[in-house]
């Protein structure tokens, strides 16, 4: 937006403010500054009809009426009941859940409207603070790129037309659906609506749209079903399991199958300590049992149904038979950088934020720096910002009608110091954006323990009060954008037990299966916060073991003790950076190549990749990061045929050895074993 567009629009935005009647086009083409420069009407009738509609598609309601009581000719103004936020007071907890509600969009991409929201609400003399509550982070990840084209259009209610890949499939088919909605549950983002193509309700995973979302702005506005449950719509019906299949496993290994098995029964032991353990294992899906149990190799075996002990048996097969590479794929290692989409930030609305910093700036101590800080931008630019706001004011434009800003200040003292700006006094309504934001936000604060006693209270009552701040078009954008976490009761036991450590400070002892080997180790943990994200809960801490802060996701935790002294976090030592995510990748990290098969493409969509380049036939070569390659090897033995590693060799020889190791399971003919009813905990 140039310089001139932006004085323009604020000095409109201030006449039709001030204003008590429906002012026609030519009456405001006459009064404010820099439509006459408009060379012709038709050139003023298109520049005003663009300010209008930008100023609305930034929440400044412009009210239609009669301008001319004989030509009948419609005028505009703006009512300040519809632009000004309705006054807010929060309770200190209410103030609590708020400011927590924020924080879960930080590293999104609604960042900036949970954070104008707040700025708003300050600016109201609403006490918010977002430092409330250090050990809680709660966190929501947007990292679809269609994302936000689908978030607009559900708020703007239009159809949208993209490209959808099924699991499974090598290419997309066109998708034209009229979305209701859009749930996240379990870590991922879904769109739910009326397929025009299908003539019926679907869900659709946004991490599978492909290309460009197309919003139709064309036709009537969507209408979303009365009394439709997105949230239930989204949720699977997981079927019960029907069957059970005999496993054998390797004395303390194969722990993700321990701990779904129905029964463990322990076997006998060498001198050192090692055997086997049989498992009645439940399962639905043969193919699925198969891959479970082939992802653990040599340390697993299926021992009956025999129909699943032949399918892992040729699963395994055709895994050893991938040829090791004979050196490293150029195109994936060389290039993996190149194919890392470069998001640049997003540049804020001059006009916004000049409309937000006005109400902020008057009787407040407030500084360069601080405006500076909180829209991401240099002091020069906000100085410029001033210097801007300085030239706007009520028609008429004498020095006693203009906005009165100390430039001298803010150059050499850093104080933003305004007057004679009593039109703008008040903070503009929030946007349809920003509630949902932050009414979204506090439905996933359900998931933290500490606010479980705001539940009934807090959580429901600022809810309400955004809503009204809000109006009617963010009430209908919060219906359709809901979250859903799901908390088994042993992890929510976890949770609240973490939660109490926090609170008084003392050390945990945790029992915490690898999420990245097949391990459990013994952890002295000084708790140092709780974060929910992806749909995953985990705890913050200093591991005395790494000597590390680490992030312990809750439902790996298999025993937890709270220690009788205090935790004792080492000085210096803070919270880690979560802007990237929970997964902290490195340069020290190995990179990892694989080429994937079409029905494997899920890879690309549930792990992080550095790079996804597509291979003919729908397939695609992806390179990733991590600093355990043995689980790129365990994931390698689940895909099996639909899976090879093509970097590096050494792996890619493992993979295809550790294969042939649990093929010797299945090479002579076995007895099948036969379950004792002595049962033992698979924890």
């Amino acid at each position: 937006m140039s310089r001139r567009k932006t004085e323009r629009q604020l000095n409109l935005v201030i006449c039709l403010l001030s204003t008590r009647r429906h002012l026609t086009a030519q009456e405001i083409r006459q009064t404010v500054l820099g439509y006459a420069e408009a060379e012709s009407e038709s050139a003023f009738k298109r520049m005003f009809e663009r300010d209008k509609r930008e100023l609305r598609d930034s929440g400044i309601p412009i009210q239609v009426g009669t301008g001319d009581a004989v030509s009948g000719e419609e005028g505009y103004r703006i009512s300040r009941s519809d632009y000004e936020l309705p006054e807010i007071e929060l309770l200190p907890d209410e103030a609590l859940v708020l400011g927590l509600a924020a924080r879960a969009w930080r590293h999104a991409s609604l960042g900036e409207a949970a954070a104008n929201a707040l700025f708003k609400l300050r600016s109201a003399g609403v006490p918010v603070d977002t430092e409330a509550a250090p050990g809680l982070t709660p966190a929501m990840r947007t990292d679809e790129p269609s994302f936000r084209p689908v978030w607009q259009a559900v708020r703007d209610r239009r159809p949208i037309a993209f490209d959808y890949r099924k699991p499974g499939q090598a290419g997309s088919e066109r998708r034209e659906i009229e979305p209701w909605g859009i749930v996240n549950q379990h870590g991922h983002w879904y769109v739910v609506g009326h397929d025009r193509h299908r003539g019926a309700r679907r869900v659709f995973r946004l991490g599978r749209v492909r290309g460009e979302v197309d919003v139709l702005r064309g036709g009537p506005d969507v209408r979303v079903p009365e009394g439709v449950d997105l949230r239930s719509v989204v949720a699977t019906q997981k079927a019960e399991p029907e069957r059970s299949a005999t496993v054998r496993v390797r004395t303390d290994s194969a722990h993700e199958l321990r701990r779904r098995a129905l029964r463990v029964v322990a076997g006998e032991r060498d001198g050192a300590g090692s055997g086997w353990d049989t498992l009645s294992y439940p399962y639905v899906d043969t193919p699925d049992l198969v891959r479970s149990v082939a992802s653990f190799g040599s340390r697993a075996e299926l021992v009956e149904p025999a129909d699943a002990r032949a399918a892992v048996a040729a699963h395994l097969a055709a895994t050893a038979e991938h040829e090791v590479p004979p050196g490293e794929p150029e195109d994936a290692v060389a290039r993996h950088e190149a194919a890392v989409s470069a998001r640049g930030p997003r540049s804020s609305d001059q006009l916004r934020r000049l409309l937000m910093l006005v109400p902020y700036a008057l009787g407040r101590d407030l500084r360069v720096e601080e405006v500076a800080r909180h829209f991401g931008l240099s002091e020069k630019q906000v100085v410029a910002d001033l210097g801007l706001l300085w030239m706007c004011g009520l028609p008429g434009y004498t020095p006693g009608d203009l906005i009165d800003v100390d430039l001298d200040a803010a150059r050499e003292t850093g104080e933003i110091i305004l007057g004679n700006a009593d039109t703008l006094a008040q903070p503009l309504r929030l946007t349809a954006d920003e509630a949902a934001s932050l009414v979204v936000g506090v439905s996933l604060l359900e998931a933290l323990p500490a606010t479980e006693g705001l539940e009934g209270g807090a959580l429901k009552r600022v809810g309400e009060k955004l809503r009204a701040a809000a109006g009617a078009a963010a009430g209908a954008l919060v219906d359709a954008v809901q979250v859903r976490t799901d908390m088994d009761e042993q992890v929510a036991r976890t949770q609240r037990r973490c939660a109490d450590a926090l609170e008084s400070g003392q050390r945990l002892h945790l029992r915490y299966l690898s999420g990245y080997l097949d391990q459990v180790t013994e952890r002295e943990v000084d708790p140092m916060g709780l974060v929910v994200q992806d749909g995953n809960q985990f705890l913050e801490g200093f591991c005395r073991l790494r000597q590390d802060v680490r992030l312990f996701r809750l439902d790996r935790v298999l025993e937890l003790t709270v220690l009788p002294y205090a935790a004792e976090v080492p000085e210096g030592v803070g919270r880690r950076d979560l802007s990237a995510g929970v997964l902290q990748r490195s340069d020290r990290d190995a990179l990892v190549t694989l080429d994937l098969e079409p029905s494997a493409r899920w890879v690309t969509e549930d792990y992080v990749c550095e790079s996804v380049l597509e291979r003919e036939g729908g397939g695609v070569r992806a390179t990733l990061r991590t600093p355990a390659p043995a689980w790129v090897a365990r994931l390698a033995l689940r895909l099996g045929p639909q899976c090879r590693v093509a970097a590096p060799a050494a792996l890619a020889e493992e993979v295809r050895a550790e294969a042939l190791r649990a093929l010797e399971h299945y090479r002579p003919a076995q007895t099948p074993v036969s379950l004792v009813e002595t049962t033992s905990s698979p924890e």
